[in-house]
């Protein structure tokens, strides 16, 4: 796009990459000229918080297990993502660790055998946080997206919570569905 927004659509990232191909995110920047990378600056078990224990059906304060991260574009941070996985899914697997997953968290969930076959996501803007804004170098009256998508498995069980901030003014956010 002229304007410089990221348009960005969530498909490739809720099935796993084929034998040898890069994670999504790597992909969708490689496609588009650029390095996407991430810095995992947290992984391992915490106390759910309320939005995530009720995405995931949980008690609050229940024991799950987040990955959180710094997505980068070309060396620049542009979102920053926690997903959340109940810990009897991700509890001593690579998802609780600090370590780079070959394929991606989804590549790793299939092989675990938990397959996500429906995907609910809400998006909301706001102020950022003096944390988020930090993070993401943004002015104080620059507007964050948070986009919160929970994966359910073929028995509508969430498996995976992501929350993600990204500044407004860099994304554009593409749905495309298909009925049928």
């Amino acid at each position: 796009m002229s304007d410089g927004a990221w348009v960005s659509t969530s498909m490739p990232y809720l099935t796993p990459p084929k034998q040898g191909q890069s994670d999504a995110w790597r992909a969708e920047a490689a496609a588009r000229g650029g390095k996407g990378t991430q810095r995992i600056v947290r992984a391992g078990e915490v106390p759910a918080p309320e939005e995530v224990a009720a995405l995931l059906g949980l008690p609050a304060g229940e024991t799950v297990v987040v990955r959180r991260r710094i997505i980068q574009l070309d060396d620049e941070p542009c979102e920053l993502t926690d997903t959340y996985y109940p810990a009897d899914i991700a509890r001593g697997t690579r998802l609780a660790e600090r370590g780079r997953i070959p394929g991606g968290a989804v590549t790793l969930l299939a092989e675990l055998g938990h397959v996500g076959r429906r995907v609910r996501e809400d998006v909301t803007a706001r102020l950022p946080s003096a944390q988020e804004r930090d993070a993401l170098r943004l002015e104080p009256d620059e507007p964050v997206l948070k986009l919160s998508r929970v994966t359910l498995d073929g028995g509508d069980r969430p498996i995976q919570v992501d929350l993600m901030v990204m500044p407004a003014h860099r994304q554009r956010l593409r749905y495309e569905m298909r009925i049928g």
